[in-house]
């Protein structure tokens, strides 16, 4: 992978040079599968999402004039994508999620088990929050996309964002303990 900024290989792929969409491909893939994946997509369809976010990207990169950062822009098209895709899923409730939590060693079954059951728990109430709250918080909580980058990127003032993670989590919340009683 090459180590030009994003500038200097958007500027190459606007000329036409393909190792240079490669590169940015490299450089961004695990962030774009990363998002997809807990966003709330599809398990089987993932990939397919991530691709075409990337297809996106390349179709995209002639026009792109640089007012934004370029994750701000790949962010951009991810939620317009995953919020197409919510649109197309509409009525479907069965909707896996990994949330990223790391599986620890367990010192007991009981904590290996409690484990499963915290992350099954987690998983099955992030994907009943709806799109827009599921990207924030797999953006924000679990690839640490800051406050100002989803301001940027969603076009709205970052106490908005703020607010709207403040939302999620209450949301979460409340999907947590209506499940426990």
């Amino acid at each position: 992978m090459s180590d030009s900024t994003d500038e200097v290989l958007i500027a190459r792929c606007q000329q036409g040079d393909e190792q240079a969409f490669r590169d940015l491909v490299d450089r961004y893939k695990n962030l774009v599968f990363g998002v997809v994946a807990r966003s709330g997509a599809e398990p089987g369809r993932v990939e397919d999402l991530a691709q075409e976010v990337f297809l996106r990207v390349h179709r995209g990169l002639p026009y792109f004039r640089g007012d934004a950062k370029l994750t701000t822009w790949i962010y951009r098209i991810m939620l317009n994508l995953l919020s197409q895709e919510a649109e197309r899923r509409r009525g479907s409730r069965e909707v896996t999620l990994d949330p990223g939590i790391p599986a620890h060693e367990p010192r007991t079954p009981d904590r290996a088990m409690s484990d499963l059951e915290l992350r099954d728990r987690l998983g099955k109430a992030l994907a009943r929050l709806p799109a827009n709250y599921r990207l924030l918080v797999a953006a924000h909580y679990l690839h640490d996309v800051k406050y100002e980058e989803l301001a940027e990127a969603l076009g709205l003032p970052i106490g908005t964002v703020k607010t709207h993670l403040h939302r999620a989590k209450k949301h979460l919340r409340a999907l947590l303990e209506t499940e426990l009683r």
